[in-house]
C-alpha cells in the first residue's frame, strides 16, 4: 500500500524532472533525516543547485537516490530504503518550508530560500502530516511556493508576555507580522500563529482534529477537551505520557490546501509561556511538533511509549 500523501507522485512522474535555464535558487537548505527528525543523516546549508531546479533534482545532485514508479517516487536515499520494518510501513516524505508535498518531487520547483526536508518514517499511525514546525523560521520568512504570505499572530490576550514574545521573535527574524485577537484575520491566504491556552485554541477549525489523534491531524499529541492535560504520543500513535499543568505545545496544522496554522499553546498560561520560550529555530529544528514540560522541550512524536 502507498500512503495517500504519496499518490500524487504517480501523476507527476518525470514531469519537470530536468533542470532548465534560469537563475539558481539561492539560500536553499537540504535536510535528510529518519524517524520524524530524530536521526539526522544530512544537512547541507549550501547544496549543489542548478537553474530552474526541482526538489527531485536537488536531492539527486546531493545524495545517492533510487526511485520507483517511473522515477517519480523516492525509494532510497544514500542506501536507506522505504518498505516495511518490524511489520511497520516506512517511506520517504518531503516538506518544503514545513509544508508536506502535494505533488511529486519531480514536479515541485525550488524557490530562493526554500528549506527542503526529507524524512523517512513510520506512516502507520498517520498517512499524512500536512505541516511541521521543524523548518522554522519557514514558512514565515519565504512563504509557500515562492510566494511570501502575510503573517498574523492571533492571541487570546494580546497583552500577554507570550503573545509579545512570539511577535518579537518573528520581528527579530525580519518577518513583519500583525497582531490581534483569535479568528480576526481578514484574508484566507495568511499564515496565522495562535497563541493561548488550548481550551481557546481548540475552537479553530485547523486544530479541531488534533484531539482525535495523528490519523486525523498529523500532530502526535492529544490534548484533553478541557485543555488541562496533553498526552504525548509515540510514532505508532500510542500515549507515551500524559502531562498536566504548565505543559506547552508548539504544532502546525493544515485544513485542506489552506496555508498551515501554527499554535503556541498549552494547558494554562504557564504552559503557553513555556511554549513561547521555545519558539526559536534552535528548539524547533527537525521537530514535527514540540511539547514543553518542566521547561524542557520534548520532540513529538516521542521515541517510544513509556
Amino acid at each position: 500500500m502507498v500512503p495517500l500523501a504519496l499518490l500524487g507522485v504517480l501523476a507527476a512522474l518525470l514531469a519537470g524532472c530536468g533542470a532548465g535555464a534560469g537563475d539558481k535558487p539561492a539560500g536553499t537548505r537540504l535536510t535528510v533525516t529518519q524517524d520524524f527528525g530524530a536521526r539526522a543523516a544530512k544537512r547541507l546549508d549550501a547544496p549543489k543547485v542548478s537553474g530552474s531546479e526541482t526538489v527531485m533534482r536537488l536531492l539527486q545532485r546531493n545524495a545517492k537516490v533510487t526511485t520507483r514508479f517511473g522515477g517519480g517516487f523516492v525509494q532510497s536515499i544514500d542506501g536507506v530504503a522505504g518498505g516495511r520494518s518490524g511489520g511497520r510501513p516506512f517511506d520517504w516524505f518531503y516538506y518544503v518550508n514545513g509544508v508536506e508535498a502535494s505533488e511529486g518531487a519531480a514536479a515541485t520547483r525550488l524557490h530562493p530560500g526554500d528549506r527542503v526536508w526529507w524524512d523517512r518514517h513510520d506512516w502507520g499511525a498517520a498517512q499524512r502530516v500536512p505541516a511541521v514546525v521543524g523548518s522554522f523560521p519557514e514558512p514565515f520568512l519565504h512563504g509557500i511556493g515562492g510566494r511570501r504570505l502575510p503573517v498574523r499572530i492571533e492571541c487570546v490576550d494580546v497583552e500577554a508576555p507570550a503573545c509579545r514574545m512570539v511577535f518579537e521573535r518573528l520581528a527579530g527574524l525580519g518577518v513583519p507580522a500583525a497582531r490581534g485577537g483569535l479568528r480576526t484575520a481578514q484574508t484566507e491566504q495568511t499564515l496565522r500563529v495562535l497563541v493561548g491556552p488550548w481550551i481557546q485554541v481548540r475552537a479553530d477549525r485547523a486544530f479541531g482534529p488534533v484531539e482525535e489523534g495523528p490519523g486525523r491531524s498529523g500532530v502526535f499529541a492529544r490534548p484533553s477537551p478541557d485543555g488541562r492535560r496533553i498526552a504525548t504520543l509515540d510514532a505508532r500513535g500510542r500515549t507515551a505520557r500524559t502531562l498536566g499543568p504548565g505543559t506547552g505545545l508548539i504544532a502546525a496544522a493544515r485544513e485542506g490546501d489552506a496555508p498551515p496554522v501554527w499554535a503556541v499553546t498549552g494547558t494554562d498560561a504557564a504552559g503557553v509561556a513555556a511554549a513561547a520560550g521555545q519558539f526559536t529555530e534552535r528548539a524547533l529544528e527537525r521537530r514535527f511538533a514540540l511539547a514543553v514540560t518542566g521547561g524542557r522541550p520534548v520532540a513529538l512524536p516521542e521515541a517510544a511509549a513509556r
